[in-house]
């Protein structure tokens, strides 16, 4: 059985699947993915795009199949780009209807399908819990209706990703299950269960949600829950409705950089509300950053299963000042500069200076005497974890107002940080720690996506009462800080600007997507705090945007419906009156401000 190492990087081995020539998971490369964002049915605009995106180095191309003429378009389009010379492999992304999954199977090679919305509920209507007899009923639909569809799959050697949407998840699992990830696995694990009966392993999973922390949690769970019925599927990873920017590619990188580490993840798509090959150079960067970590040696220490996390629970450590305990993490900044969201503390010539203008001196682990000849009301120690022994425990746990500057001083600073923390956790000291890495890049993007994968990765698992980056490159002290709070807020640790949960664009989006993300950023981002969805259609819509404070879904051409959290509060508005009517929702809900 394949176990994750919290202290070295170990890929999970899982079984190959073929689509077209192309062969995924196994010993074979971690695989880049997009989706194309043209009208199915506009057959060169869809050939064109698709070029573009495989030549921005994709190793497959997905298109949006809602009906039976869109999963024959997709054959058209198939054929225009083999006419072209191009033999990347393209997949048809299903959700409602069963039938164009049929025709699909027949035309690409690989469908995408949706447990959740595969085949309709046998409660239209009821809203009573369902009884063991009706579960097992809808269960039994299921298999009538998917068993054909891999009996063509099979003849046509067509793969299939069965792939599970918190958004979507079925009314049936909700009702059993609730708003869960142990929902989303048991969705995915009855459709596996049919295919291990029907002897069809052509099978590509994904688990997919817009909350980073449930995305890894349930991902984590279902390859748990597989290696213990001997199931090696391979699997594709994403962050569904991700957004456009810097927030898109942090999201991204939290969630799906997370799951990397842990050596989960055979496939990724990098979901960003822009161009679809703009997603291709972040997600093989994700990659490559993620496969680095294999150069670095085991660490030493023993192992506690515990480590590993499969819901959130935050490490306990005790307050000092504004930092540790129930206080959300911290920002420390290395200079002053204009900062859109002023950091907690900044960090010169070795003193830690507060917001209100207390100063406080930064020891290393050779200056333990001056440390604790020091009367200050805080102390800061900045260690790594190869400092760290049995006497610097000591003086941690008999001096409660230190805090800790845990340094990264190893090519796998997650590994390395884990290890710290288990030291602290299975001595019972609960000082506070601060997680600090110094960077060398001089792309902005590449810091995005390199900080959001290490820190993200520990603040999902629970450890770290504060943020320092640093980086010796061509990134100013704002962005660095920006990034910082960016990871806080990906991670659902730390809430300090709007949230916008957006759909990557596809061919069901209703209206120009990019246009309108831009809109309503323009006019709602000085609202500190607030979570606003922006998705092209209902596929996902209202379900991934169910914790967003106010929804903007497209409704149909040129309509747009708004929501207040869950309940929809205008339908079918026409799209030029749109944007002001979800500021006057705003404003009437008392959540606006200027």
């Amino acid at each position: 059985m394949w176990d994750i190492n919290p202290f070295k990087y170990n890929r999970r081995t899982s079984s190959e699947v073929k689509i077209g020539q192309l062969l995924l998971g196994g010993n074979n490369p971690v695989r880049v993915q997009s989706m194309a964002n043209t009208d199915t049915n506009d057959i060169q605009g869809s050939v064109d795009q698709g070029i573009r995106i495989i030549q921005a180095g994709a190793d497959l191309v997905r298109y949006t199949t809602q009906g039976i003429r869109e999963a024959e378009s997709a054959k058209l389009i198939h054929d225009g780009i083999r006419e072209k010379g191009f033999s990347t492999p393209l997949v048809a992304d299903i959700h409602f209807n069963a039938n164009a999954a049929d025709v699909a199977a027949r035309n690409v090679e690989k469908v995408r399908i949706n447990p959740g919305n595969y085949v309709g509920s046998v409660k239209i209507g009821d809203n009573s819990d369902y009884t063991d007899e009706e579960f097992e009923r809808e269960y039994q639909k299921i298999r009538d209706r998917f068993i054909p569809f891999l009996e063509i799959c099979k003849a046509n050697h067509t793969a299939i990703r069965i792939g599970v949407n918190h958004g979507s998840l079925s009314e049936r699992m909700m009702n059993r299950y609730g708003d869960t990830p142990q929902g989303m696995v048991a969705s995915c694990m009855e459709f596996l269960e049919i295919c291990r009966e029907q002897n069809f392993n052509n099978v590509v999973i994904s688990m997919k949600t817009s909350n980073t922390v449930m995305m890894v949690h349930t991902v984590r769970l279902l390859v748990l829950e597989m290696e213990k019925n001997d199931f090696h599927f391979p699997l594709h990873l994403g962050v569904t409705e991700a957004g456009d920017g810097e927030d898109g590619r942090i999201k991204s990188a939290v969630g799906i950089g997370t799951l990397l580490l842990d050596g989960i993840g055979d496939t990724i798509r990098v979901s960003l509300s822009e161009e679809p090959e703009a997603e291709i150079p972040v997600a093989k960067l994700l990659v490559e950053y993620s496969e680095a970590r294999n150069l670095a040696p085991e660490i030493n220490t023993k192992y506690n299963e515990a480590i590993i996390k499969y819901e959130y629970t935050r490490r306990q450590s005790h307050t000092v000042g504004k930092i540790g305990g129930e206080n959300v993490p911290v920002v420390v900044s290395h200079a002053d500069g204009g900062f859109v969201t002023v950091p907690d503390f900044l960090l010169i010539d070795n003193k830690v200076k507060s917001t209100s203008g207390d100063e406080f001196t930064v020891y290393n682990a050779t200056q333990l005497t001056e440390l604790l000849a020091d009367n200050a009301s805080i102390r800061f120690l900045k260690l790594c974890y190869s400092e760290l022994n049995d006497e610097i425990i000591s003086v941690l746990k008999s001096n409660l107002n230190i805090i800790i500057l845990l340094d990264a001083c190893y090519i796998n600073s997650v590994s390395e940080m884990r290890a710290f923390f288990q030291a602290l956790i299975a001595t019972d000291c609960k000082t506070p720690v601060i997680l600090c890495k110094t960077y060398r890049e001089t792309k902005l993007e590449d810091l995005q996506i390199k900080a959001a994968s290490d820190f993200g990765a520990l603040f999902i698992d629970g450890y770290g009462d504060g943020i320092f980056i640093q980086n010796k490159g061509e990134i100013t002290v704002e962005q660095i800080t920006s990034v910082a709070f960016g990871i806080l807020q990906a991670s659902r640790v730390r809430v300090t600007k709007t949230e916008y949960v957006s759909c990557p664009s596809c061919g069901r989006t209703m209206f120009n997507l990019q246009t309108v993300i831009a809109r309503i950023k323009d006019r709602t981002s000085h609202l500190k705090g607030l979570k606003i969805g922006i998705m092209g259609c209902i596929v996902n819509g209202p379900g991934e945007m169910a914790d967003a404070d106010y929804g903007y879904v497209g409704a149909g051409r040129g309509k747009v419906s708004l929501y207040k959290k869950k309940e929809c509060i205008e339908r079918s508005i026409p799209e030029e009156e749109a944007v002001e009517k979800l500021i006057d929702l705003i404003k009437v809900n008392g959540d606006w401000h200027d």
